[in-house]
């Protein structure tokens, strides 16, 4: 696996119970892959030599981000690597305004965009669509970098300048009315097995995950299941091996647009470890591996997945002490840590919590997040004492 971070990190734990040995092309010998798998490769994603290391005798190379150049992995593949997703895939979930074309090409529903080369072209997409806008930069951008949200052409026109005099190339979007955001994941293996877990509310803050709600809640049966034949769909289209998120906009009106795509194990999944049949860590190695997919139904009627994010001020308290205080009040607190060190914002972990009643789920999320913002904070959001 190309890539040592937490994706990679709980990709290993999932190879080990299948009897499979991941070896990590990891940037450090400290980055959380590397710190818990024996086989560790130290080189970078964008140098040949580094990848044909990592490739050496492996069934299938595959990725836990979308940033190994697309050439590098054409020549591995001719040198008879086996690559999963295949770079003709990867290009959409690298390039946004690729990703963009071939959506609307597949007649797959897309908010309305443009390329922008230059600033009249951003003038020129305020006239067609008369209202706040995105402005992004097609590749590298992730968890609100690269992102911009504006309001007016003024707005725009500076962030597209900003990213144009980068060097890097400008889309430009317009901002849906939205009522909350989804994410459809899905699994597809190399003879085209199809496989969808629930479609899942994400809750963003700042560009960042916060919270995953599964399933969605008061999400229409026939919503659901149009996302995720949606990203079926867009799996076998795209030839896509592995797991592929479909991150989803659900407009006020009740229209579901594509966001954006990630072709790996992806946040909006992380409750699959505790909640469904199958986790999204074990499908991907399944689905590269060319097994048969595993089922993936949910375990119980809701899970909601809180991140732990890094504090503006790192507590005095140790991490080990926070464990003890959380389990102390919520026993059944599913903690999955990343061994990062805990910077403002950074994703450090996360927490599953298990429910037995769907309709409940609004309590849940409540306990999800107290249990999440302790661990980050060491402080209870709600002013709770143990020893009162």
């Amino acid at each position: 696996m190309v890539g040592g971070g937490q994706l990679s990190r709980m990709t290993h734990q999932a190879a080990i119970a299948l009897g499979q040995r991941l070896r990590v092309l990891a940037g450090a010998a400290d980055e959380p892959a590397a710190q818990v798998t024996p086989d560790v490769v130290i080189g970078s994603h964008t140098d040949l030599d580094d990848l044909r290391r990592v490739a050496t005798g492996a069934t299938v190379l595959t990725f836990d981000h979308e940033h190994v150049p697309g050439e590098l992995l054409d020549k591995l593949i001719a040198e008879g690597v086996n690559v999963a997703p295949p770079p003709a895939a990867l290009l959409h979930a690298q390039d946004k305004l690729v990703m963009r074309r071939k959506l609307a090409a597949l007649g797959a529903p897309v908010p309305r965009f443009a390329a922008i080369e230059t600033l009249q072209a951003v003038d020129e997409f305020a006239e067609l669509t008369g209202g706040p806008m995105v402005v992004k930069t097609t590749r590298g951008g992730y968890d609100g970098h690269g992102v911009s949200i504006v309001d007016d052409v003024v707005q725009a026109r500076a962030a597209a300048a900003e990213y144009l005099a980068s060097g890097v190339p400008v889309l430009v979007e317009e901002r849906v009315a939205m009522r909350r955001e989804l994410s459809a994941l899905v699994a597809r293996s190399p003879f085209g097995q199809g496989a969808a877990w629930p479609v899942v509310e994400t809750v963003q803050e700042d560009g960042i995950c916060v919270t995953v709600i599964a399933p969605a809640p008061d999400l229409p049966a026939e919503s659901a299941a149009a996302a995720q034949q949606l990203g079926l769909r867009l799996a076998d289209e795209l030839g896509v091996v592995g797991v592929l998120a479909v991150e989803l906009f659900e407009t006020t009106a009740g229209e579901l647009l594509v966001n954006e795509l990630a072709m790996r194990p992806h946040n909006s999944g992380h409750w699959t470890m505790d909640g469904a049949a199958t986790s999204q860590f074990e499908q991907h190695l399944r689905a590269v591996l060319d097994y048969p997919l595993g089922a993936t139904s949910p375990v119980v009627p809701v899970t909601v997945m809180a991140n732990v994010l890094g504090a503006a001020e790192p507590p005095a308290m140790t991490m080990d002490e926070r464990l003890h205080h959380l389990f102390a009040r919520y026993p059944d607190a599913r903690v999955h840590l990343y061994g990062k060190d805990e910077r403002p914002g950074r994703k450090i972990g996360h927490v599953n919590l298990l429910g037995d009643d769907a309709t409940a789920s609004a309590k849940l999320r409540e306990r999800a997040e107290s249990a999440a913002h302790w661990l980050s904070h060491g402080e209870w959001s709600d002013g709770w004492d143990p020893h009162e």
